[in-house]
């Protein structure tokens, strides 16, 4: 078991030298076709380079490999960039629904292109050229992620069409349930399992196995990756709520000050008439510091804390009897703390 960590990192690598042929081969394509396409092709790498994690690829090579696949099958290496380029994607695109002002420490991709806009004296809104390119750039990640999986077979193709979908309409359900106010922790829940949860754990998971030819092994990685990713995004919702901004490299407490009806802010508002008073319009800074006590108080912080520790009770249980190569089994298993526990 001792080469297990270097086999995994050294797919990853190839993960990241995928990608990295990806984009520079299409700036050069476009650079000679006028300049002006440099910073445009440049916004998707940028923000796939400056991540750095490749935690949907892990679990996508982890899948594969569990499943008794081959770790140099190109086609589960291209599906592995595929799915961080679909995460850029959803990124570039969050960040234009959200109105975030920094990611990874710098500037957005539709506040970068704004201030470029302002700087140069363009004509028209900055805001809206900034979010128009930052929009551009997400279609162009989409592209490129859907062109590196034409080889996959059709039952891993299904897989990756479903991702694609459950992402889009997870995006807009949550912008919808947060303009609308409504505060139904069920349906938070379902959001965030659908526009990261799944995306992020279950289905790469099943990408990778449908890659190996193992179909059998959709419901034992559904049963894991949907817990699992469910403990994900509730650890995000809290990172976002009383994380260090310097520590996450964006501004924290978004959701509260915005009224995002995340499950945990949806929760409190069901259960505390001082969330719900505050709650009634968005939070701004100072109401965002107020809210982030009461859901303290109000003892949902603490309730949050104890579903992600049953959420990852089940995922591990989900793996004990699953029919897979055991020395993968356990670098699912060490996984599964890490991402239910991080602290960015």
């Amino acid at each position: 078991m001792s080469d297990t960590p270097d086999l995994l990192s050294r797919s990853l690598d190839a993960v990241q030298r995928r990608i990295d042929a990806v984009l520079s081969a299409e700036n050069a394509r476009w650079t000679a076709v006028d300049p002006r396409c440099t910073p445009f092709v440049d916004t998707v790498t940028a923000i796939t380079t400056a991540k750095g994690k490749l935690l949907r690829p892990r679990f996508c090579l982890l899948g594969h490999l569990a499943a008794g696949g081959d770790a140099a099958d190109p086609r589960v290496l291209d599906a592995a960039a595929a799915l961080e380029l679909l995460h850029s994607f959803a990124l570039l695109r969050d960040d234009v629904l959200d109105d975030s002002p920094l990611r990874r420490g710098a500037l957005t991709a539709h506040q970068r292109h704004a201030r470029d806009h302002r700087t140069r004296g363009m004509r028209g809104e900055a805001r809206r050229y900034g979010e128009g390119v930052a929009n551009l750039a997400a279609d162009l990640a989409h592209v490129y992620a859907d062109r590196l999986t034409r080889e996959l077979p059709a039952p891993a193709r299904a897989v990756w069409d479903e991702t694609r979908i459950e992402v889009t309409v997870g995006q807009y359900l949550d912008i919808a349930v947060a303009a609308e106010g409504v505060a139904d922790p069920e349906l938070s829940r379902w959001i965030a399992v659908c526009k990261s949860g799944r995306y992020t754990i279950e289905r790469p998971l099943q990408l990778g196995a449908a890659i190996a030819g193992r179909p059998d092994l959709t419901e034992a990685f559904e049963a894991y990756g949907l817990p699992l990713g469910e403990a994900f995004q509730l650890r995000d919702d809290l990172i976002d709520t009383f994380g260090d901004s310097e520590d996450t490299g964006k501004p924290t407490g978004l959701d509260v000050a915005q009224f995002k009806m995340s499950y945990l802010l949806s929760l409190a508002v069901r259960r505390d008439e001082r969330v719900r008073a505050l709650a009634a319009a968005p939070a701004g800074p100072r109401g965002a510091a107020t809210m982030r006590d009461l859901l303290v108080d109000s003892g949902v912080v603490a309730d949050v804390e104890q579903r992600i520790t049953h959420l990852v009770d089940r995922a591990r249980h989900a793996l004990a009897e699953a029919p897979l190569v055991p020395r993968w089994r356990t670098e699912l298993l060490d996984l599964t703390t890490s991402v239910a526990y991080r602290d960015r």
